[in-house]
């Protein structure tokens, strides 16, 4: 199978390409998985992993493909799939479970790994979690570092101390200390355009006053396996507990950088992807290789449903489908994110790009369209569809023509029927959600 690479070309569509031979293969045997295992080096390579770590891998994989025992049930074509899954996941590094308790958390690195923003990223995900949280400032070099920082605690929100102005780090952590009561106390530290003695100097400084009880070190992913030589300085210099990996999602180099730390000594321990506050998860090394292998993540997505639905403070089951309750869906819908980063969730993966787009556009002008109706509109369906003057000023008031409207109303319908459809099938709602809760939902790899 012949692969174009570019910078189009992303790790998972990569890999997936690859795997894609494995299921297509009319006969898996030694020639099949030798074929699979330079696709796989080229992949890798191409992702800027390192090549000597690359060729260990594969090496690997193909040793225990072909010689280990086949399990009880499994054909060679699944075993090899298998293979491929365990040993993609031991080497991108163990998963990370974070301690959900009252400590300090001290972030370093160096300009450009978007630490300011991870500081607040990190504020919210421990806030969600029950635990209150606050961030303190002391990058004291970066202008407007502090005014970042402190607008990011109000996002979250959460506590904020800082000293306007005041260069020197040992007294804002003073102060500090001296005034937080809060369980998670995170240090935005000041980053370098390179690692120096005047860093480390600062950082032993921060790290003697305010006595961390974790050093994170944050990483962009587009600096593939440079990743490894950075985690290894900080690491030798002040010794850090974990590396947070930055902007996962638009880099063709993010596998470089999480295999380059997981082989330096230190581990991954959060991923940070996309810009909203809560972009922002634990390493889990078998869901980030499923989601690259296109194995859909229903748990994730499903407590990201619940998080979002207590949020907004939705109904555990829509009575009845509407405008309004439309509305509150969208709404939380859009939260969840992109369209691409739920589908890929879902294991719905490789769609164009500008399919899911012209998704997102539509739905920003249902949006549009729901918030120019009256709250009677938004409740009766009817009033819109009957009425050529509701339809006109709706269009007027949204931006859009009289037929999007019309359109719109037409889509709405054929969802109100297939949503009464399921709510009269009690029987199809209560198995799909037994299977849900038990697990039993279960999608093979491949």
């Amino acid at each position: 199978m012949q692969l174009l690479f570019g910078d189009l070309m992303d790790l998972g569509r990569g890999l997936r390409k690859v795997l894609a031979k494995i299921s297509g293969a009319p006969v898996v045997d030694e020639r099949v998985v030798k074929q699979v295992v330079k696709e796989l080096q080229k992949v890798l390579i191409t992702a800027d992993v390192n090549v000597r770590l690359v060729f260990q891998l594969t090496k690997e994989i193909e040793r225990k493909a072909l010689d280990e025992k086949l399990m009880k049930g499994l054909t060679l074509r699944e075993h090899v799939l298998k293979v491929v899954y365990e040993e993609l996941v031991k080497f991108l590094g163990e998963s990370y479970t974070p301690e959900l308790k009252k400590q300090r958390i001290l972030l370093c690195g160096l300009f450009g790994s978007g630490k300011t923003t991870t500081a607040a990223k990190l504020a919210y995900f421990f806030k969600s979690r029950g635990l209150t949280t606050a961030l303190i400032a002391c990058d004291v070099d970066r202008p407007a570092a502090y005014e970042q920082l402190e607008q990011l605690a109000k996002q979250v929100p959460c506590g904020f101390y800082g000293i306007k102005g005041e260069k020197d780090v040992r007294k804002i952590i003073e102060y500090a200390l001296a005034h937080a009561k809060e369980d998670v106390l995170i240090l935005d530290s000041a980053g370098r355009s390179a690692f120096d003695d005047e860093l480390i100097r600062e950082l032993k400084i921060i790290t003697d006053a305010f006595k961390p009880d974790k050093k994170f070190l944050v990483i962009s992913a587009d600096i593939g396996q440079v990743a490894g030589r950075q985690a290894q300085e900080f690491n030798e210099a002040i010794g850090i507990d974990g590396v947070i990996v930055t902007k996962i999602d638009g880099s063709a180099k993010g596998g470089g950088a999480l295999s380059a730390v997981a082989h330096s000594g230190s581990r991954v321990v959060f991923l940070g992807h996309g810009e909203k506050i809560d972009d922002l998860e634990p390493y889990n090394s078998e869901k980030f290789v499923g989601r690259l292998l296109g194995i859909p993540d229903f748990e994730g997505l499903m407590e990201k449903v619940r998080k979002i639905a207590e949020e907004e403070q939705l109904p555990e089951q829509v009575e009845e489908l509407n405008f309004e309750t439309f509305y509150q869906q969208l709404k939380a819908t859009k939260k969840m994110g992109s369209l691409d980063k739920i589908l890929s969730m879902m294991g719905v993966v490789d769609i164009p790009k500008e399919i899911t787009e012209q998704s997102e556009v539509k739905l920003k002008r249902y949006e549009a369209m729901i918030n120019s109706m009256t709250p009677e509109e938004r409740r009766d369906v009817d009033l819109v569809r009957k009425s050529r003057s509701r339809i006109e000023r709706i269009a007027r008031g949204s931006g859009v023509s009289v037929e999007e409207v019309k359109g719109m109303i037409r889509e709405f319908e054929k969802m109100r029927k297939m949503f009464n459809m399921m709510k009269k099938n009690r029987g199809l709602r209560g198995n799909l959600a037994k299977m849900l809760k038990s697990g039993k939902l279960k999608f093979p790899v491949g």
